[in-house]
């Protein structure tokens, strides 16, 4: 029973990791398209595994309500790991780095706990 809650954990967590930054790398490809004021606002606050407030609204502007919801279930899954990387110059250092740590963390590390509980 705990086995399989935890894989699904690790397996659901690990989706929207990887569907998120999949996201943040769409955007990042239009970006250098479109340049629309409400866009900018919102893409603002996608190059951050952790968005304050302020740049959380205008990324709910920006973005369709399943968008969002990813996005919002990634701040959750990266907020541990996002203050690793707040300082740095690169929004593909802020996004790619906590990504990859969240994918060690809930693919691996809760996918290795899963086996130990099958045990």
């Amino acid at each position: 029973m705990l086995e399989s809650a935890l894989r699904t954990f690790a397996v659901v967590a690990s989706l929207l990791v990887i569907a998120g930054f999949g996201l943040f790398v769409i955007d990042e490809a239009r970006s250098a398209t479109d340049q629309t004021t409400a866009e900018i606002a919102g893409q603002k606050a996608t190059r951050t595994a952790d968005p304050s407030p302020e740049e959380e609204r205008a990324r709910e502007a920006a973005h369709s309500g399943a968008r969002e919801l990813i996005d919002d279930a990634g701040d959750v899954l990266l907020s541990p790991v996002a203050g690793l990387t707040a300082d740095s110059e690169s929004r593909w250092v802020r996004r790619g780095v906590p990504a990859l740590l969240a994918l060690l963390i809930y693919g691996f590390g809760v996918g290795m706990l899963a086996r130990f509980a099958a045990r």
